[in-house]
């Protein structure tokens, strides 16, 4: 029987689903769908599956968007595949509204995360409409964390049954690759020099895309303000890890003079592997405005860092306040920097979030759960479903 999973651009399916096309391409005979790039040939050759080119636009592009939904429907008509299942907003609608012409069986979306909520106006009834027809589509809608769940309920998105497979999250934790074993004291030396870093630093580390949505604006005016009122010996570092993408979300001018004029903050752009600079960090700072169910907060916990979160879907499931790490309100850099000046001055405090933060992951998001269950809701929706008809 074959599997199609989608989603929008190749980055999606090579790290969020990283291993777990592999696995489950040992009972079904999995295809991956994404746009053009390099890391859609990576998935092929790293899952061993088979992969097919859709370029899918990001925005908003009726004309593109029809295309995409075109090629997409004779995919599915030709592949014939018992179960299509997209991850990430317009994959979602253009698979799902495909695999309902070409009639494919079962067709599932999971909802990694929701635009409309920070959303006002025309623009929020826009992204709610098209969520709506996405899930009017699909035959099963499975939210990633029970925040995403009660905000599709809140916001009357679809009737449908909502199920979070497991505890949340679309492919679990690693935890043999994400440890801190795995990173010598040597390679942590070198990049700590390379860096600039001295040992008495105490490190903030921020992981995901320089946008305004990830909290970035925030996280800037909290450090400064965390340093304008030191007045202790303590000395303090944020390391950004990520890239910046100023064409859909672009920083003001004055974030961007602080991150490239500050010495304490240090910009190192997209990394293909985190784990070095988690581990030459203290603390995850991580104040975005929405979220699914982020995999930056997992990867830190299971590499023994505590977390800065904002009070979001995911964050606030995965973080529990004052056990393995601080929930701030959304949008607060005060609030912000108040956390981060603690974590520092009260040891006992940050030494007790540190012990608990790799087993609240362990005990929860372990890989093999997250994958058997996926396995198991497959097999459950292929032994319930008629698709002869």
């Amino acid at each position: 029987m074959k599997i199609i999973r989608t989603s929008t651009i190749p980055l999606s399916l090579n790290v969020l689903l990283k291993g777990q096309l592999k696995f489950l391409n040992e009972f079904y005979d999995i295809v991956g769908i994404s746009s053009e790039g390099e890391l859609l040939e990576e998935v092929k050759q790293r899952e061993g599956i088979k992969t097919i080119k859709v370029n899918m636009e990001r925005g908003i592009s009726p004309l593109k968007d029809m295309a995409s939904l075109y090629k997409l429907y004779k995919i599915l008509k030709t592949e014939k595949p018992v179960i299509v299942h997209s991850i990430t907003p317009k994959a979602g609608l253009l698979t799902m509204l495909s695999g309902k012409m070409a009639g494919v069986p079962i067709r599932i979306h999971t909802f990694t995360g929701l635009i409309f909520p920070t959303r006002k106006g025309a623009v929020q009834k826009l992204l709610i409409g098209m969520d709506k027809l996405l899930c009017s589509a699909a035959t099963h809608i499975y939210p990633e964390g029970e925040g995403v769940k009660n905000d599709l309920i809140k916001y009357k998105i679809t009737s449908k049954y909502l199920k979070v497979i497991g505890n949340g999250n679309v492919n679990g934790i690693d935890l043999e690759y994400f440890s801190s074993n795995q990173i010598s004291e040597a390679q942590k030396e070198l990049l700590k020099k390379e860096l600039h870093i001295k040992n008495e630093d105490f490190v903030f580390v921020f992981v995901g895309r320089l946008v305004g949505d990830k909290g970035i604006n925030e996280l800037v005016k909290a450090f400064s303000l965390l340093n304008k009122e030191n007045n202790s010996q303590d000395r303090f570092k944020l390391l950004l890890v990520g890239p910046l993408e100023q064409d859909l979300d672009p920083l003001p001018e004055d974030i961007l003079n602080e991150i490239k004029n500050n010495p304490d903050i240090i910009d190192v752009g997209f990394q293909k592997d985190v784990r070095p600079y988690f581990a030459i960090s203290d603390v995850l700072a991580f104040p975005s405005y929405r979220e699914g169910f982020p995999n930056v907060v997992m990867q830190a916990g299971a590499m023994g860092l505590p977390s800065i979160v904002s009070d979001i879907n995911g964050c606030n499931e995965i973080i529990v306040e004052g056990e393995n790490g601080v929930i701030v309100p959304v949008k607060n850099s005060e609030k912000l920097s108040q956390a981060m000046k603690r974590m520092k001055s009260d040891t006992n405090y940050y030494q007790k979030l540190k012990m608990n933060a790799r087993p609240m992951i362990e005990s929860r998001y372990e890989q093999s759960k997250v994958w058997n269950a996926i396995l198991s809701e497959y097999k459950k929706l292929i032994k319930e479903k008629d698709y002869r008809v």
